[in-house]
């Protein structure tokens, strides 16, 4: 069996290294977003700069696990 992360959260390192903040500093940011469409989640990341692929696996994990909508 491999350890190896799959899903959105394989993204993760190279959204850190892309971009320069933990992806607890993107979570963060994302807290006063927290309720809002998912595609205004992306939105919101793509304005600060990132793709529209790494700010829509980021916003799959937000949702999923801080999010709550």
């Amino acid at each position: 069996m491999s350890d190896q992360v799959q899903g959105p959260k394989s993204y993760f390192p190279s959204i850190e290294a892309k971009y320069g903040k933990s992806i607890d500093e993107w979570i963060a940011e994302l807290r006063p977003h927290a309720g809002e469409k998912h595609m205004e989640q992306v939105a919101f990341l793509k304005g600060q700069g990132m793709g529209h692929g790494h700010a829509n696996a980021l916003v799959h994990v937000f949702r999923a696990e801080h999010d709550g909508a």
